[in-house]
């Protein structure tokens, strides 16, 4: 063995040895809780309580399906490591049960760990509370403070109280981006970037140090957009005079210091607030609306949401029906192969797309997207097993969420319908392609290559070597090869000539709205409103049909795991005010939005480095 591969192997030897023993550290961790958890419950049955306030308390990201390994997720929990998530579907679902519910006399909405989520999520969240209210029982929001995704939530409350010491920050919508290329060439690596369309600048931070003004135009649209229907949104719920959350954004400092610096005046003064309380005080307040705690004198009846759907399983288990619209989700950035959730695995999701074709219950299909793309082949991958499904005769609709822009519009267009929020951030007809060498790294350290090879294309896609002539042409190519693929399929798809489709492609970002109008989407609404179209196409209108969601098939760790999850955030949260926990500081932030932007970069696997992909996603 030589020397250079005897160092990889003990240095790959020791990474795996220390990593399996990580491993071992974490299960007995996480059995050892477990054990703890489990003797608490012994014996216990979850029941909802006869008259109690329904605690909502997102944590975390909003998100559409939970990423990783549940296994992993639930390591996380017990070292208070990674970032929580909180699916969107189980928060509508507790919301719509317990407008019903005569047990349930109130929501109680604690935004205080909510660290995030895009507008269309919130929106969908935002539904589900009007939903809510419209059964004659109020929700009333708490917080220590509110983030501007936290407000638009907690407008949709009747009641909304803040601490003293708390702030409504309402900042508006920002696009910006890190840009690499004075960096890269410190570090004398060449980046080949191949790509067509005038508006795809998913590259431009590693062939620039700024925006560029094709660039800017683009995003000016879209974030506008957004920053309109936040605004339309949440002076609607909360009854506040059009342009005033644009003004309270814009006058933020002066009306700060118009009140001696007082922030959480300034929110009530602004009719954004409705009242200032302690946490006692609101702890006092909530029990005389939701009622005194059988268990805790000192705290008002209540129960999470994630307890009170655990609860629900308890009373009533579903037979599984024997018509089912399934709903496949397609989250995260889309990557060559297998890959765990919240990323979308080619093959991964191919897989859960046949399951729902061959499945004999499944009238029809919903894929929701919530994707920025990534991998062509990938995406293609996905878009083949699609037409399968289709040939079936199984009606096929897609749902897009926050972002279904370049794969994740691809993976879209072999639908009968495509539904999109009025804020979906959706297009992005382009492709790029981007190879990277070192050949003047290695110069530098003083590390020369020669020699030669039997073709003029022998050695040219050698990383260690300048891109040759023949190797650039082939990508650049492939590129416009791609790009000629994606618009025809755009046109067929939509029924649209293909020089029409080209004035909207170029790599251009459009908002669901615009989209809708300009003929790339259908119809504008949520999921739940894509899941009753499929059940019409496929004829069970008025039937009883259930809703069937195809996950990965999890081992019997995951699925302990996932179970520990929910139990153990239902205990931790238990009922009344919480009591702050772990939330994002503002270094938090700043270090996640650069860490997101990296990890998008990494993600790149395509086997032949093209891509469908926007970096097009507010952080």
């Amino acid at each position: 063995m030589s020397k250079p591969n005897f160092i990889t192997a003990v240095f790959r030897f020791l990474w795996r040895s220390l990593d399996a023993f990580r491993k071992i550290i974490h299960l007995l961790l996480m059995l050892f809780v477990a054990l703890l958890l489990l003797a608490g419950l012994a014996g216990e049955k979850v029941t909802v309580p006869d008259s109690a306030a329904l605690y909502l308390a997102p944590s975390g990201r909003l998100v559409e399906q939970f990423s990783g390994d549940p296994f992993d997720r639930a390591v996380a929990e017990v070292v208070d490591e990674g970032e929580p998530e909180t699916l969107v579907r189980n928060l509508v679902q507790a919301l719509d049960k317990a407008a019903a519910d005569r047990r349930i006399n109130s929501v109680v909405l604690d935004l205080n760990g909510m660290s995030g989520g895009d507008l269309p999520k919130l929106q969908v969240i935002g539904e589900a509370l009007d939903r809510f209210r419209e059964s004659g029982k109020p929700v009333i929001a708490v917080g220590d403070g509110f983030t501007q995704q936290q407000y638009y939530l907690a407008a949709h409350a009747d009641e909304i109280y803040m601490h003293e010491f708390g702030v409504v920050y309402i900042d508006g919508y920002a696009y910006y981006r890190t840009f690499f290329k004075s960096a890269l060439d410190k570090l004398y690596l060449d980046l080949n970037v191949f790509r067509v369309g005038e508006f795809k600048s998913a590259v431009e931070p590693l062939i620039r140090d700024d925006m560029s003004e094709a660039d800017e135009k683009a995003a000016r649209r879209w974030i506008e957009s957004l920053w309109a229907a936040y605004q339309r949104d949440v002076e609607s719920a909360r009854e506040l005079e059009p342009g005033s959350i644009g003004q309270y954004a814009d006058r933020f400092v002066d009306g700060l210091q118009e009140l001696g610096g007082d922030a959480a005046q300034l929110a009530v003064a602004s009719g954004l607030v409705d009242g200032l309380m302690g946490r006692q005080e609101m702890r006092d307040y909530l029990i005389g609306k939701a009622g005194r705690s059988r268990r805790d004198s000192g705290n008002y009846s209540s129960i999470d949401h994630l307890t009170y759907l655990h609860a629900l399983s308890f009373e009533s288990v579903e037979a599984e029906r024997p018509s089912n619209v399934a709903v496949v989700v397609a989250s995260g950035t889309i990557v060559d192969g297998e890959a765990p959730p919240g990323t979308v695995g080619g093959d991964s999701l191919a897989e859960q797309i046949r399951q729902a074709t061959d499945d004999d219950h499944v009238d029809a299909v919903v894929l929701q997207v919530d994707s920025p793309g990534g991998s062509m082949f990938a995406s293609e991958i996905v878009f083949e097993q699609l037409q399968t499904l289709k040939k079936t005769g199984k009606p096929l609709v897609v749902s897009m969420s926050g972002v279904a822009a370049s794969g994740g519009y691809y993976i879209s267009m072999p639908a009968d319908e495509i539904w999109a929020s009025d804020s979906t951030i959706t297009g992005s007809i382009g492709v790029f392609g981007v190879v990277l060498t070192i050949q003047k790294t290695l110069e530098k350290v003083g590390i020369n290559v020669d020699g030669f090879g039997t073709t003029r294309l022998a050695g040219q896609l050698r990383g260690d070597r300048d891109l040759g002539p023949e190797a650039r042409q082939y990508f650049q190519s492939s590129v416009e090869e791609a790009y000629r693929v994606f618009v025809g399929k755009v046109a067929g798809s939509r029924d649209m000539p293909e020089d029409r489709v080209r004035n909207l492609a170029e790599g251009r970002v459009w908002i669901g709205s615009d989209a809708h109008d300009l003929g790339l989407v259908d119809e504008i609404g949520g999921v739940s409103d894509a899941i009753e179209s499929a059940a019409r196409l496929a004829g069970l209108e008025g039937s009883d049909y259930g809703i069937k969601y195809i996950e990965p098939e999890l081992t019997v760790a995951q699925r302990l795991a996932m179970q520990f999850i929910i139990k153990a955030r239902g205990l931790a949260r238990g009922a009344g005010i919480a009591a702050g926990g772990r939330r994002d500081s503002l270094v938090d932030r700043m270090v996640r939005s650069f860490r997101n932007e990296i990890s998008d970069l990494a993600a790149l696997n395509d086997p032949r480095s093209l891509y469908f992909h926007c970096f097009c996603e507010l952080q």
